[in-house]
């Protein structure tokens, strides 16, 4: 199997009336043949891990091929490198989504490429510092606290940024970090104080969501359970 074979396939199972769907979403479809994120994952499980072939099918550009190649890749052969020059390309909160929560984030250099990102000028790679966070904070078994704890002076920083993508990812690693374990939690509300006090428009905005889940008596009592 390869580029051309699964392109291929993917044409053939592509649904171009999907596109109009994706749109609604603010998903970038300029590039995209218009297959569910389902159907790209059971194809993956068909493929298997192929790091090779996964750089091959980022560089044809495609979005559905971008998303496949984040599925197939192989976390322990993914560079520093690759990590930035695919970070790069990042045109679509999907797309970053994916291939921080799916692949980088089970690559140990994604802790280092977090402080990096958050500093990054450009929208998306801002946003997959934070996805990154999200990811871990679900994914990441063995990690302690204190790690998770070294997050939050970065989010409260960059919880002024107004730019809708990057404030909604930045909630999202303040709202996964509370949902880790009950500590965690109770940091994160103080997180969350602290920056419902900034004077950002944004700011109050990640504070007030992240309140309104992390409050909520069904996480309370499922972090009660795990306790």
């Amino acid at each position: 199997m390869d580029v051309a074979d699964i392109l291929a396939h993917l044409k053939f199972i592509a649904d171009p009336s999907r596109l109009i769907h994706m749109e609604k979403y603010g998903i970038n479809t300029s590039l995209a043949l218009g297959i569910s994120v389902y159907d790209l994952r059971r194809y993956a499980r068909e493929i298997g891990r192929n790091h090779v072939l996964a750089l091959d099918l980022w560089q044809t550009g495609i979005h559905d091929a971008r998303l496949l190649a984040c599925f197939i890749d192989d976390p322990k052969k993914i560079t520093s490198d690759q990590m930035d020059l695919w970070a790069d390309d990042f045109n679509s909160w999907d797309l970053c989504d994916q291939a921080c929560t799916s692949l980088f984030d089970r690559s140990p250099l994604s802790w280092e490429k977090i402080p990096q990102w958050s500093e990054s000028e450009k929208e998306f790679v801002k946003r997959a510092a934070f996805s990154l966070i999200a990811g871990l904070s679900i994914h990441d078994k063995v990690s302690e606290d204190q790690r998770f704890e070294a997050f939050f002076p970065l989010i409260k920083k960059q919880a002024i940024d107004e730019r809708n993508y990057v404030k909604k990812a930045v909630n999202w690693a303040l709202r996964n970090i509370g949902k880790r374990n009950l500590s965690l939690h109770k940091k994160a509300i103080i997180c969350a104080k602290e920056i419902d006090e900034i004077d950002s428009k944004s700011a109050r905005w990640i504070a007030k969501d992240a309140f309104r889940e992390l409050q909520s008596e069904k996480i309370i009592q499922r972090l009660k359970k795990h306790k």
